[in-house]
């Protein structure tokens, strides 16, 4: 099931790429409904594994966080798994649905948010190996709740050691981005489109930015949701470039805000060229500067 079409691997969970620990911070809930989805798991013959991941398996979670996992179903049995009907055994749900990335979100009764990836075991546990670079699982054998063939647990050890995002071509797809992404900001800026770009500025550019920023710092943690930890992760002078890009949904506010971002993801490209060797379009990106800087 795709999780996010924009990611290397779409069917790979969320997660951030360091941490020490797998348990939670101050998250005892959290703790115990971990705990019944394993007694759960376990005595479902339906199930051959589960595998957590988010801030739980990371030692990030605290008393905000999801419950997150992958729900590995026997091959014969996928057809007729009712996911919300195991769920519910969790604790009573309030909201269950289908989200736009096709995965089975709920809300319980306490209001924890949850993510379940229903996935056949066969196709599903081979995938894991594949979400290298893209996720870590620090201990691989706390973020199995369940494996009841080791297929599950010998995947997940693929996935221990971190591998952050090869710098030179990475670096180089994110400038391209930025300058493609920022033109076409500043069409829609022409035509007056405000609202519009708006949400290209903080939905678009800014993630991107902030990856690319990441990269230059050396600080890939949190790689697929970038502004998470944010204040923690990055110098304080990145963090007052990325407040700058930010604004109101106000004309002049946004132009204003186009013309800062525009600017760090020029300064951006600039520092990666002279670590990497990354091309920059000077000349295109002079045009696109003019073009924020009419009206």
């Amino acid at each position: 099931m795709a999780f996010r079409p924009a990611t290397p691997h779409p069917t790979a969970p969320r997660t951030s790429t360091t941490g020490s620990a797998a348990r939670a911070l101050d998250a005892p809930a959290l703790d115990a409904r971990i705990e019944r989805l394993r007694s759960l798991a376990q005595v479902d013959p339906r199930l051959e594994g589960v595998l957590l991941y988010g801030s739980w398996t990371l030692g990030e979670a605290d008393a905000h966080s999801d419950i997150e996992a992958y729900l590995y179903i026997g091959d014969e049995y996928v057809e007729g798994f009712d996911g919300r009907e195991f769920l519910a055994g969790l604790a009573p749900l309030k909201l269950a649905y289908t989200n736009m990335y096709g995965i089975l979100a709920v809300v319980f009764d306490d209001l924890m948010r949850g993510e379940f990836h229903l996935a056949p075991a066969e196709a599903g546990i081979a995938e894991v190996p594949s979400w290298r670079g893209t996720v870590h699982f620090p201990n691989p054998e706390a973020a199995v709740l369940l494996d009841r063939t080791g297929r599950l647990t010998e995947a997940a050890r693929e996935l221990a050691e971190h591998c952050p995002p090869e710098a030179a071509a990475t670096a180089q797809r994110l400038a391209h981005e930025l300058t493609n992404w920022t033109l076409m900001l500043a069409h829609v800026l022409r035509r007056g489109e405000t609202a519009r770009a708006h949400a290209l500025l903080g939905t678009v550019v800014a993630p991107q930015q902030l990856q690319l920023c990441r990269l230059l710092r050396g600080s890939t943690a949190h790689w697929l949701t970038p502004s998470r930890a944010l204040e923690q992760d990055l110098p304080a002078a990145d963090r007052d470039r990325y407040t700058s890009t930010t604004c109101a949904a106000r004309p002049q506010d946004v132009r204003a805000a186009a013309r800062d971002s525009w600017q760090w993801s020029r300064d951006l490209a600039t520092e990666a060229a002279a670590r990497w060797g990354i091309a920059v379009p000077t000349g295109l990106h002079e045009e696109i500067s003019a073009l924020l800087n009419q009206g």
